[in-house]
């Protein structure tokens, strides 16, 4: 299996365990997602003798619905202003281009990289546009960081296909380091 850590904080963000599709000129992984139901604690046999005592008292479920690849990362969700997530953008790609160039990665992968982003950044969250247009699809996507809340890490983006019922989420491809374990 490989784990992709995020290049800056080390989170763990997602594994090929997950049904990934590059998208948007090889610049971001597009990861189907699945609401799962999971359970909260622990079902616990003490070897007691259950006919000897009184009736066993009912206990709530504790289940939880969860977005399995938000609850197997450990993802925090954060908020942004669309001006505010256009100016952290600016820096995370910065950071990310800086570690291509630092880690010999050639000029075309990082002229892809940077057409790519640029590209999901107008198409997909409206920056960029001005106006309603722009608003509406930004206010579309949810934010998520790495368990480490590092702010300078990678924010994976969460939406809805057009079903309106199934999640995907969206991670920078060059700001994830493939690990094999």
């Amino acid at each position: 299996m490989i784990i992709y850590k995020d290049i800056v904080s080390r989170d763990e963000m997602i594994s090929d365990a997950f049904d990934m599709t590059l998208t948007h000129e090889g610049a971001v992984y597009e990861v189907d997602c699945k609401t799962i139901t999971i359970m909260k604690g622990a079902d616990v046999n003490i070897g007691a003798n259950a006919s000897a005592e009184d009736a066993p008292e009912a206990l709530e479920d504790g289940q939880e619905t969860v977005n399995n690849v938000i609850h197997s990362f450990r993802l925090v969700q954060t908020n942004f202003e669309k001006k505010d997530y256009f100016k952290y953008l600016k820096g995370y790609m910065g950071r990310v281009k800086k570690y291509l160039s630092e880690n010999g990665a050639p000029a075309e992968e990082i002229a892809k990289f940077e057409n790519g982003a640029t590209a999901f950044a107008k198409a997909e969250l409206g920056l960029g546009i001005k106006g309603a247009s722009g608003d509406e699809a930004f206010g579309k996507w949810e934010f998520y960081i790495g368990e480490s809340m590092e702010v300078e890490g990678m924010v994976a983006l969460l939406n809805y296909r057009p079903d309106g019922e199934t999640p995907y989420m969206v991670f920078w491809k060059h700001g994830l380091k493939e690990e094999k374990v």
